[in-house]
């Protein structure tokens, strides 16, 4: 490996170890998503979880059960891009690293807003039911990200170390 490999390697795994801290916020009962954009130079920008958008109330019990959910929750990359455009911050050329793969939808903002690469957490392949409830999509996601030239990368996440 060359060093430039193993400085990304090294960058994209405390990314991702990031996007899980920001998963971790999340309010889902049953997954938690997070994601985080960063700057060519490497400058972490805006970041995003799954969850219900801002002064929704988020602990309507019945707003937290299938299907229904679904149309309360805003996923973790569209919620990222919507801080950027909070903050107004343009996204070309930017990376985004997630915990899981996008969805479709998400894959669509992705590439509108000119991000370039998509990093994901390679353990998400790890949950089989995690792949039958959204295989076709990430089968959908893929295609979509190879036509529009965007980089999709699965990393490992190494166990995080001390220093530098």
């Amino acid at each position: 490996m060359t060093d430039a490999t193993s400085s990304q390697t090294k960058w994209d795994g405390r990314f991702l170890r990031l996007a899980h801290e920001v998963a971790a916020w999340s309010k889902d009962r049953s997954t938690q998503v997070g994601a985080v954009i960063v700057q060519a130079d490497r400058s972490p920008g805006p970041y995003g979880y799954n969850g219900f958008p801002r002064a929704i109330d988020d602990e309507a019990e019945e707003r937290h059960t299938r299907p229904g959910k679904y149309k309360w929750t805003e996923h973790a990359e569209r919620n990222a891009i919507y801080n950027a455009a909070r903050m107004g911050l343009a996204l070309k050329d930017c990376t985004i690293y997630v915990t899981h793969t996008p969805c479709p939808d998400c894959t669509r903002a992705i590439v509108q807003v000119g991000i370039t690469r998509v990093v994901i957490d390679a353990a998400c392949r790890d949950d089989p039911g995690f792949e039958e409830r959204w295989g076709e999509d990430f089968r959908l996601t893929a295609e979509m990200l190879e036509e529009a030239s965007v980089g999709l990368d699965f990393v490992a996440v190494p166990a995080e170390k001390g220093g530098n």
